[in-house]
């Protein structure tokens, strides 16, 4: 786990925000993943100046894991896709939805080996997808299956983190991979892969943006969280307006190839969401699809985990 410090100056208005009930300064301890780069991209758009709080950054391998840590209370808020608060809501974690993006589908995609046989979503049945349990390319797969007739019964799902799949896949040890924006890229550049299916028409594109409700009950704390979510909202401004910039820094700052990055920059586009009935209802349907699938216990309702304090701002 890489952890560093972003330690800013700043008074007055959001500076309440870094006031512990000691009087202390608050840390805000933020979790981060290479799929969605909220460092480089807080860094990238100038977000991280002037920040009236400090922030230490954990890096996941996705969703799953940060949720973990989150749960554990050792991570105050993290970035993940549409299925992990689903399982972590299921299995009992101490997890809030506080803030929601919506990002393009083309990066979120079902991928195969560039000579792979497979030329329809008919063709996965009887093979070795790799997924990632628990993640957003988990739903994406299930949706996928389900409107072509096929279930997980029918196929021999390989739960890996994204590294592990993608020597997988270059190895032929897997068929297929269901997989995010820039592990997409980064397969279709580095070993040919190619899109079989993304995500378009089977699964939304939404990003949230997760904190822990011991996190949220902290007055000190909360405030941190509501400034943060502002940042991130105005960080994701910045990328859709500095495409090239963005980019340049992506890639600098996460080690990925140029090449690759600017191949999944244009695919993901942000637009900031209200936490409203619109996009409770559309997560909905993703936890309705998992516990219908029998791939958590019980049933999730999202309303449930929702907190919408931090709209303001939101379209």
């Amino acid at each position: 786990m890489l952890a560093c410090a972003a330690a800013c100056g700043g008074s007055g208005g959001a500076a309440d925000a870094a006031d512990a009930a000691d009087g202390g300064r608050v840390t805000l301890r933020v979790g981060d993943q290479k799929g969605t780069g909220m460092q480089a991209l807080l860094e990238a758009s100038g977000q991280l100046k002037d920040v009236p709080y400090d922030i230490t950054w954990s890096q996941f391998t996705s969703g799953p894991p940060m949720l973990e840590a989150v749960n554990a209370g050792s991570v105050d808020v993290g970035t993940v896709g549409n299925a992990p608060p689903v399982f972590a809501a299921a299995a009992g974690s101490k997890i809030t939805i506080v803030g929601v993006s919506e990002k393009g589908l083309g990066g979120q995609a079902v991928v195969v080996p560039s000579g792979s046989p497979i030329t329809t979503v008919a063709g996965l049945k009887g093979k070795k997808i790799a997924v990632a349990k628990g993640s957003s390319a988990n739903y994406h797969l299930l949706a996928v299956l389900k409107k072509n007739g096929l279930s997980f019964a029918d196929i021999s799902p390989q739960y890996l983190q994204p590294p592990d799949a993608l020597a997988a896949l270059s190895t032929g040890r897997v068929d297929a991979w269901a997989i995010w924006d820039p592990y997409t890229a980064q397969a279709q550049h580095q070993i040919g892969a190619r899109i079989l299916v993304d995500a378009t028409g089977y699964a939304n594109g939404f990003e949230f943006q997760i904190a822990g409700t011991d996190a949220l009950g902290d007055p000190a704390r909360a405030r941190a969280l509501g400034d943060f979510v502002a940042r991130v909202r105005r960080a994701h401004t910045w990328a859709n307006e500095h495409p090239a910039e963005w980019t340049e820094v992506y890639a600098r700052l996460t080690g990925l190839p140029p090449g690759v990055i600017a191949t999944a920059v244009p695919r993901n586009r942000y637009t900031d969401l209200k936490l409203d009935a619109d996009v409770i209802g559309r997560e909905q349907q993703v936890a309705d699809a998992f516990a219908e699938a029998g791939l958590i216990p019980g049933t999730v309702e999202i309303a449930d985990i929702t907190d919408a304090r931090y709209n303001e701002g939101a379209q």
